[in-house]
């Protein structure tokens, strides 16, 4: 069975959205289903048909989230150190073209987040950075051409 590394954060995530579509939405979503037979014909009620996709969605959710969830490694970063980049760690970078910084932290596919700043380790840039140490440059393809990173620091926290 295939392992899938996480940060405890990103598995408090996920076994919270399991519980809310269990504990919530898949009730919900059954009452809804039940007030929209009420109203007969079920081949033209869009609410029924609405409700059903919502409850189809919510269940392949549910099974999808308990298959990742038992395949989960916590992995802690802050019991890792060294300047050297591996999964969990905050990486500064600057991009050597236009000299914007930036900071990811890299985590598991199942928690990847790139508005909250968390890299998936199976993305490019992150693939290009695992291994690497601080004042590392690091060339990662791009559609408008390879892209260029100096890595500034790595904190492990």
């Amino acid at each position: 069975m295939q392992k899938f590394p996480m940060t405890a954060p990103g598995l408090q995530r996920l076994e919270e959205e399991l519980r809310t579509l269990k504990s919530i939405e898949r009730p919900a979503v059954i009452a809804a289903i039940a007030e929209a037979r009420s109203h007969g014909d079920l081949s033209e009620n869009a609410e029924y048909h609405a409700a059903r996709e919502r409850q189809s969605f919510i269940e392949g959710r549910v099974q999808e989230l308990e298959e990742v969830i038992s395949a989960v490694e916590v992995i802690d970063p802050s019991q890792l150190s060294g300047d050297q980049v591996k999964f969990g760690a905050h990486v500064q970078l600057v991009d050597e073209e236009t000299d914007k910084e930036a900071t990811y932290q890299i985590v598991g596919l199942h928690e990847a987040d790139i508005r909250q700043a968390r890299l998936s380790v199976s993305s490019p840039l992150a693939k290009a950075l695992i291994g690497k140490k601080v004042g590392d440059t690091v060339s990662v393809p791009a559609p408008g051409g390879d892209r260029t990173y100096e890595i500034i620091s790595v904190k492990y926290v």
